[in-house]
């Protein structure tokens, strides 16, 4: 079929459904979901959905954990890059040495072109990260002010986005600071906004600050580092960082208290007796969130638990990771605790940690009671499949939780240019995600110009393209200053981006300035100013 999309099932050799698409195009975002059922050969297993294309073979465009009896619900997706006449998507099992026959139903395939995709995206950032504002203008009889000039700018920014930061930033005035101009923003991100500015005679704004309103120590809360040495203790970069972080008012997220992969571990832990490193683990659980009750809003209790078990298996307790959660939670019962891991949103290659893995593991966690804070996706992308990483956000957003992207970067195998196109590509996807609550990027600078994969600047603080990205999203991302008059009602209208703002009013010989705090919310939000 020219220029169309066939939809044809068939049977395979091995059992499986397969379904063959003619004539898909290139760059075309294919949607693809279906419900997939064990008929026999397992009670359970990890099914993948593939597609291959002439000689090509994508190994995995959405996964699924099929039951036996039951059906489970598979959302994937993938773009070409190059037409392809005929495809074929067909399932198999992760565990390529059991034979099992599977049954599909309710297969649908969806494409959108580029531009669709994109219109989708900018209606949800319309709806879900701005807000239509009412501004009544009256005097002090109440009586509406027409004609009254007004000006509207933006000060803060409700949605956290930022960065990991490390050691390096603490006394580099270069990283701190850029000669300019003369203001500094800080952010306060809660529905009772109070701006504070503050003036610097010989540096302008902070070029962290300038950007960023969220942070996480790359390294400088790791085990390895606070306590390199058993019962010696040593906080200094981490209280250091933090001092940065309270005096610009940044939100900052814990990472972490435990880090499942041993290669992480302590060396001195891993030869104590069971019973000095159970003492070890709650002293380490107590410490830190004692010493840092309140300052951080969120903690990684396990760091990439799908991948290892170091813990689990030293302590002989296939449940020690949830009692590190609730035992976190007794210890400072305000801080929202994550479970954070890799390759659960970048594809789906990686059987350890499926998306049916992550939510497998949350709700054995929400089971034994613990209060999960969110979804922890660290998003150190390859090469993004945005219409996989979406049906992977909806799969997760049933666990009705906040999902932060909290260690994003773009693999260093990739040119600057190709980086910060891929980047731009997951930014976009996180940003305009209902359910994305926070994006953190894991580009802590070091000397040299070196980072974990991928630098936003040289070490001159010049842009590099993906630099450049984060830059013109953050721009467009903020509402524009604008000015205008009230009409004969009084009223003046604007959409602005979820935040705080600075708002001036004046007619004739009166004038007024105060603030407001724009919050997600579907109504037109209503402000009323007196002259």
């Amino acid at each position: 079929m020219d220029g169309t999309t066939g939809f044809q099932k068939m049977e395979t050799g091995s059992l499986s459904p397969a379904f063959v698409l003619f004539n898909l195009t290139a760059v075309t975002r294919y949607s693809f979901s279906c419900w997939l059922k064990i008929n026999r050969g397992a009670d359970s297993a990890l099914l993948r959905a593939k597609l291959t294309s002439g000689d090509k073979t994508l190994n995995c465009i959405g996964t699924s954990f099929a039951k036996r009896g039951c059906w489970s619900f598979l959302k994937g997706g993938f773009v070409l890059d190059a037409p392809s006449e005929t495809s074929v998507i067909f399932f198999q099992n992760d565990d390529e040495s059991k034979a099992i026959e599977i049954a599909v139903a309710s297969a649908a395939l969806q494409p959108f072109s580029v531009e669709q995709w994109e219109i989708q995206q900018n209606a949800s950032i319309r709806t879900k990260r701005k807000r239509a504002v009412a501004i009544h203008v009256s005097d002090a009889e109440g009586t509406r002010v027409g004609a009254a000039s007004v000006s509207v700018q933006q000060i803060s920014k409700d949605f956290p986005f930022g960065s990991a930061i490390a050691k390096t930033i603490l006394g580099n005035s270069k990283y701190q600071f850029k000669l300019g101009l003369a203001l500094t923003r800080l952010i306060h991100l809660t529905s009772k906004f109070e701006p504070k500015v503050f003036e610097s005679n010989h540096f302008t704004q902070a070029w962290f600050l300038d950007r960023f309103n969220a942070a996480v120590f790359e390294n400088e809360l790791k085990w390895y580092t606070t306590e390199p040495e058993p019962n010696r203790l040593n906080y200094t970069l981490a209280d250091q960082l933090l001092q940065f972080i309270h005096s610009n008012q940044i939100l900052a997220r814990g990472h972490n208290i435990f880090w499942e992969d041993p290669k992480y571990t302590p060396a001195w832990l891993r030869n104590l007796s069971s019973s000095d490193f159970r003492s070890a683990v709650s002293s380490r659980i107590h410490s830190l969130l004692t010493r840092y009750k309140g300052d951080f809003v969120h903690w990684d209790v396990s760091n990439e638990l799908l991948h290892f078990d170091f813990y689990e298996r030293r302590l002989m307790n296939p449940n020690a990771s949830l009692d590190f959660f609730v035992e976190a939670q007794r210890a400072d019962p305000l801080v929202r605790v994550f479970m954070n891991d890799y390759n659960v949103v970048e594809g789906c290659e990686d059987g350890k940690s499926t998306v049916d893995a992550y939510v497998g593991r949350m709700r054995e966690f929400e089971r034994g009671g613990v209060v999960m804070g969110g979804v922890g996706l660290e998003g150190h992308f390859g090469k993004p499949n945005v219409v996989l990483m979406r049906g992977v956000l909806d799969k997760l957003a049933t666990l009705g939780l906040p999902i932060w992207l909290t260690e994003v970067d773009i693999s260093s195998r990739f040119d600057h240019e190709t980086q910060a196109k891929y980047l731009e590509e997951v930014l976009r996807e996180g940003f305009s995600y209902p359910w994305v609550n926070g994006i953190i990027l894991w580009t802590a600078l070091h000397p040299n110009q070196s980072c974990y994969q991928m630098c936003l600047t040289d070490d001159d603080f010049q842009n590099l393209p993906a630099g450049e990205v984060v830059d013109r999203l953050l721009s467009e991302w903020q509402t524009k200053e604008t000015a205008g008059q009230t009409d004969d009602h009084g009223l003046f209208s604007f959409d602005g981006f979820l935040g705080g703002y600075k708002v001036a009013v004046s007619y004739g010989n009166r004038s007024v300035e105060t603030t407001l705090f724009l919050s997600r919310g579907d109504e037109t939000e209503h402000f009323n100013i007196q002259l």
